[in-house]
C-alpha cells in the first residue's frame, strides 16, 4: 500500500506511544546487529587463527549457531512497525482507501495473534529447555539463554502489530496513532 513508503513514524503514528515504540524496536534491532556483528568478528578471528596454523577457537560455530537463534527475533518488531513484511496489493489496490486500510488492520491482527502464538510457544519452550538444563557440546553454554531474546523480540513484535492494527480498523482507537 501507499503507507509503507512513508517514514516509520507515519506508519505507526505521532503519538507518544508509538515514538517509545519505534525507539523500543530500533533498540532491539540494534542489540541483535551488534549480537551479530560480534559473532562475525569472532568466526573470522578464529578462521584468521585457523589458517595462521594457531587453531580456531573452540566452539565458534555453536556461538554463530546461538547468536543467531537468539537475535532473529529482535528484528521482528521494527519490521513490523516499519511495514517491512512483504505485502501483496495486486487485488486490493483498486479498493477504496478507507477498505484498504481496514484490511491492513485485519492482516496487522493476524501478525498479532501469529506473533503471540510464536511468543507462547517459546515461553513454554523456555521452560522446559530451562528445568531441563540442556547445553551446548562444546560451550557448555545453556540452551535457554537463546529463548529469552527470542520471547522477547516476538512479544514485541506481537504488541507493535496489535497496536497499529487497532486503530486501523476502529476509528475508536485512532487516539493511539495522533496522541
Amino acid at each position: 500500500m501507499a503507507e509503507s513508503l512513508h517514514s516509520p513514524l507515519e506508519q505507526g503514528g505521532h503519538s507518544p506511544l508509538f515514538r517509545g515504540l519505534h525507539a523500543l524496536c530500533t533498540f532491539s534491532a540494534g542489540l541483535g546487529g551488534v549480537a551479530i556483528f560480534g559473532a562475525a568478528v569472532f568466526v573470522t578471528l578464529s578462521v584468521v587463527l585457523r589458517s595462521v596454523g594457531i587453531g580456531g577457537i573452540r566452539g565458534d560455530f555453536e556461538l554463530v549457531e546461538l547468536v543467531c537463534a537468539a537475535c532473529a527475533s529482535l528484528f521482528l518488531p521494527l519490521c513490523q512497525l516499519t511495514q517491512g513484511h512483504v505485502m501483496v496489493d495486486l487485488f486490493t489496490a483498486w479498493l477504496p482507501a478507507r477498505l484498504q486500510r481496514r484490511m491492513d488492520g485485519l492482516w496487522m491482527a493476524v501478525f498479532a495473534v501469529g506473533w503471540g502464538l510464536v511468543c507462547w510457544r517459546l515461553s513454554v519452550g523456555l521452560g522446559e529447555m530451562h528445568d531441563y538444563g540442556d547445553r551446548t557440546m562444546l560451550l557448555k553454554a545453556p540452551v535457554w539463554w537463546v529463548y529469552v531474546p527470542a520471547v522477547f523480540g516476538t512479544a514485541l513484535a506481537s504488541l507493535v502489530a496489535l497496536l497499529m492494527a487497532l486503530p486501523r480498523l476502529s476509528s475508536v482507537f485512532r487516539v493511539l496513532e495522533s496522541g
